[in-house]
């Protein structure tokens, strides 16, 4: 979820236009009021910040954010009509990560948007598989919604590391059978659409990343 923070309505609705398009969530606020109370319930992965706002401006905003646990550690990009230097010193010096200067393009925004999610991206074994709010963790046999450790039987495992590796391909039921219960089992293709079943249900919001394919089989495909 991205938080813009912009009073001009046209800038706003266009910024999260680019930003749906491009595959994010978002939400835009045209100041600081229900931005704060938007926080209460919600912690964005990135903040676009006006500087120049009604009542409450972008550099108080940026202090308050930083002087809280909450939301100390949240990227925050400032953007600034003026393009003055004084701006943009004063943004980095009380905590923004990246600025914009007006009139920026949609492209060049959502360019770094994803330079400054990379960069502040908590660091993770190589090995761990991620995709929307669910990673995988094959090293620890661990598998996280949204950051919430999700209990699985070594056959679910399986099937979801499977599938995490190999975000988009269609895999048939038989396929699932041969990979995870082996070449010699003797089951039913049923057995595959019961774990399924029960796979999904233990992810929870994350369950339907798993998606039927009619007349195949299961397929995951790669979420932002």
């Amino acid at each position: 979820m991205i938080f813009c923070v912009e009073d001009d309505i046209s800038s706003r609705e266009l910024m999260i236009y680019t930003l749906k398009s491009a595959g994010f969530d978002a939400k835009g606020f045209p100041e600081s009021t229900d931005f704060w109370k938007a926080l209460e319930t919600e912690t964005p992965e990135l903040i676009m910040l006006d500087i120049m706002l009604p009542g409450e401006d972008g550099i108080e905003i940026l202090k308050k954010l930083r002087k809280k646990t909450k939301t100390a550690d949240i990227p925050v990009i400032m953007a600034t009509a003026k393009g003055t230097e004084f701006d943009k010193v004063t943004g980095l010096d009380t905590g923004a990560d990246d600025y914009l200067v007006k009139p920026f393009g949609m492209m060049e925004m959502i360019s770094h948007i994803k330079a400054v999610l990379r960069r502040t991206a908590p660091k993770t074994s190589k090995n761990v598989l991620s995709t929307g709010k669910l990673s995988l963790n094959p090293d620890e046999h661990a598998v996280f919604v949204d950051g919430k450790k999700v209990v699985l039987t070594f056959k679910e495992f399986e099937l979801l590391k499977i599938f995490m590796e190999n975000p988009g391909r269609v895999f048939s039921r038989d396929a699932l059978l041969e990979k995870v219960w082996g070449a010699d089992y003797y089951g039913e293709t049923r057995t595959v659409d019961v774990h399924i079943g029960t796979l999904r249900t233990k992810l929870g919001e994350c369950g339907d990343y798993i998606e039927t394919v009619r007349g195949v089989g299961y397929r995951m495909e790669e979420r932002h």
